[in-house]
């Protein structure tokens, strides 16, 4: 089955930031660095970039804006996922909805929510490998 997305592309404030905090996960995720501090690329041959452009304006990131809200990544297992849950913030992310950990999304769903330091929020969302 072909890939659904090609690439993503962030613009960030603070690159070296945000290489930090998005390849920690990236690569707990099973994506591999394709160029370093710069973009990972997934199994499946989607990659994600980072960077600053020189056209963006200086304004925070505001995921409550019009534009992305959220990524939703995939783990293979819960135990998996309660480790990126006990770890994330050593490594810059902040659980949301950890009141609700691991159903925040409802009771079937069992997902992880963390936020970086730019705020953008990443869904980690437990689908075993053998549901693809």
């Amino acid at each position: 089955m072909a890939r659904a997305i090609h690439h993503l592309d962030l613009w960030v404030s603070d690159p070296v930031l945000a290489a930090d905090e998005w390849g920690w996960l990236l690569g707990e995720l099973a994506w591999e660095i394709d160029i370093e501090g710069v973009s990972w690329v997934h199994p499946d041959g989607t990659y994600l970039f980072l960077q600053r452009s020189p056209d963006q304006v200086d304004e925070p990131y505001d995921r409550m804006r019009p534009g992305l809200n959220h990524l939703a990544l995939h783990v293979a297992s819960r135990a998996r996922l309660d480790r990126l849950r006990a770890e994330s913030s050593a490594h810059g992310w902040h659980e949301m909805f950890a009141d609700r950990y691991p159903h925040a999304g409802g009771d079937e769903h069992v997902a992880l929510y963390v936020e970086n330091a730019e705020g953008f929020e990443v869904e980690v969302v437990v689908v075993p490998d053998d549901e693809g």
